[in-house]
């Protein structure tokens, strides 16, 4: 499981965000507790039920969900906050399109490097560091790593919440 800044955790294994302190460390917390409990989402499934969707007409699935993130971390912290001119994690299709030749284990495990890229990149950056945010609808516009941390939150935890149905529909476990 990723843990990284707290050093207490939840009966799950998850870490506890910081409730105190600096802003910094308040963000990593956060966007590691998400980190954490994408990855728990996951824990004992096996591929075939990774790639079940939730319920017509998504085709999203826990696995597509995994991919999606390592695309957003590479997005945000490389090219974004590192000013990296990188390829898309997967090529050409998007993160959520599903190999029947990639599995979750594979999956998390460029997930995990992407993450500690993104970590490399960040050290030691202030809060008030810019990049320019390279596509999309608001390509060009500088935005503060604090932004993209706030926004990593946001997007983690919007998919965790696509995460929990997921789960649920797949083996009927819920909360966390």
């Amino acid at each position: 499981m990723l843990t990284r800044m707290s050093t207490h955790t939840l009966p799950d294994g998850r870490p506890i965000p910081h409730l105190t302190g600096d802003e910094r460390p308040m963000l990593d917390s956060w966007l590691d507790f998400h980190r954490a409990t994408l990855e728990l989402k996951c824990k004992e499934l096996d591929d075939a039920q990774v790639r079940l969707a939730a319920a017509e007409p998504s085709a999203l699935t826990l696995l597509g969900l995994v991919q999606h993130l390592a695309e957003v971390e590479r997005n945000w912290f490389q090219r974004v906050v590192g000013g990296l001119d990188v390829p898309p994690v997967y090529g050409e299709e998007t993160g959520y399109v599903l190999d029947p030749a990639r599995g979750l284990g594979e999956a998390l495990d460029v997930w995990r490097r992407e993450i500690a890229r993104g970590r490399e990149l960040c050290a030691g950056r202030p809060l008030d560091y810019t990049g320019r945010i390279v596509d999309g609808p608001m390509a060009g516009l500088e935005v503060s790593l604090r932004w993209v941390l706030i926004h990593m939150i946001e997007e983690y935890a919007r998919h965790n919440g696509h995460a929990d149905i997921l789960r649920e529909r797949i083996d009927g476990v819920t909360g966390y």
